[in-house]
């Protein structure tokens, strides 16, 4: 049986989230282990009776070689925390999903992403907004993440396919269920072009509690995020209360101080937790992305070898620690200091201070790790 089928099983247990599903890895040491622990053991790990017994329930009833099989039927695969293809900057999130279901293909651009959200009922202003400087992201190289709902989310996809660049849409349903339903095509295109992800189990139907959680998976895969219309109660203020949670850059679009539709962004704006934005440029500029296609020649860097590949695929353009790199990675600190600083010195690396590493992909750097 292989370990994936493992992490799709507790994916299904009730009661045990990222933040158990850890502490099990760090008990047992691998997935299969703890899902096979006796009660004695799994009460030492820390897990309380509720979720013990969830667990042996669903050993009884479950076969994961069965849940796999249908996942692969589905045409989708699984990428957990182990994956090389996980996301690195949603790994960085707190309460990062253990396992992403994914249609299409998760790629290393996608780290150069923005997320565009908004209202399900957009104004005409909001649709060529987002039209505009959705397609625009795409044309300049940078992946669209949004939510595939009604209106600004559906928009700011179909903005970035016409470019010709790439989109990821993140589901509050199991990968089998597209909802809203009409959207089948665009879905289908998307796969195509991009990705559709999600956390929740196949035939996960799409309840309204799954939506804000799903939200802190679009600003968690994405460099910022852009709200184009929102209510003051509308689902995208939860998107940016995640990025600003999560410290990723928020912007708004201002709207007419009398439209309903545009409250949510103008107070974001007085409020100084967002920045205005006028045209894509100022997303650009401010997240150093300016003309990213047309202005930047992009060279390949092979890793030196093995160890240069493990660390790479464990660093981001967020900042991370040397002593983290080192309990990423397992490799003794010396090694991952001495790795490092060749690194640096190919131009793969930076540091940032205070032994914080960082990918040097802002000097143009594109990372090929096998």
């Amino acid at each position: 049986m292989t370990d994936v089928q493992y992490w799709i099983g507790f994916n299904i247990v009730s009661g045990i989230g990222p933040a158990r599903f850890k502490r099990l890895l760090e008990h047992f040491g691998e997935a299969g282990r703890a899902w096979h622990a006796t009660e004695i053991e799994l009460r030492a790990a820390g897990l309380d009776a509720r979720s013990i017994e969830s667990l042996i329930g669903a050993r009884r009833e479950l076969s994961l070689a069965d849940e796999l099989a249908r996942v692969e039927r589905q045409g989708a695969s699984v990428v957990t925390w182990e994956d090389k293809r996980y996301p690195p900057r949603l790994l960085q999130i707190h309460g990062a999903p253990p396992l992403l279901y994914v249609k299409g293909e998760i790629l290393p651009e996608d780290e150069w992403a923005v997320a565009v959200v908004g209202t399900r009922s957009a104004t005409k202003y909001g649709r060529q907004m987002v039209e505009e400087i959705a397609g625009e992201l795409g044309r300049n190289g940078i992946t669209v993440v949004s939510g595939l709902a009604r209106g600004i989310d559906s928009l700011a996809h179909r903005a970035a396919l016409r470019a010709g660049g790439r989109t990821i849409s993140v589901l509050g349903s199991g990968i089998d269920i597209i909802y809203p339903s009409e959207h089948g095509d665009l879905a289908q295109k998307i796969a195509e072009k991009g990705a559709i992800i999600t956390e929740y189990p196949l035939g996960t139907k799409p309840e309204a509690g799954n939506f804000p959680p799903r939200n802190r998976i679009i600003s968690g895969l994405s460099l910022g995020t852009l709200v184009v219309e929102a209510g003051k109660r509308s689902g995208a203020l939860i998107t940016a209360d995640f990025a600003l949670e999560q410290g990723r850059e928020v912007f708004a679009l201002p709207g007419s101080a009398t439209s309903g539709k545009s409250e949510g962004t103008n107070r974001l704006i007085q409020e100084g937790a967002a920045k205005l934005v006028l045209s894509v440029d100022d997303i650009l500029e401010e997240l150093n992305l300016t003309m990213v296609e047309r202005h930047r020649e992009v060279r390949m860097v092979v890793p030196g070898d093995e160890k240069e590949a493990h660390i790479l695929r464990h660093l981001s353009a967020e900042p991370v620690h040397v002593d983290e790199i080192g309990q990423r990675t397992s490799l003794p600190i010396s090694e991952v200091t001495s790795t490092l600083t060749m690194m640096e010195l190919k131009g793969m690396v930076r540091q940032v201070g205070g032994m914080n590493y960082v990918l040097a992909r802002e000097r143009g750097v594109q990372y090929v790790v096998e």
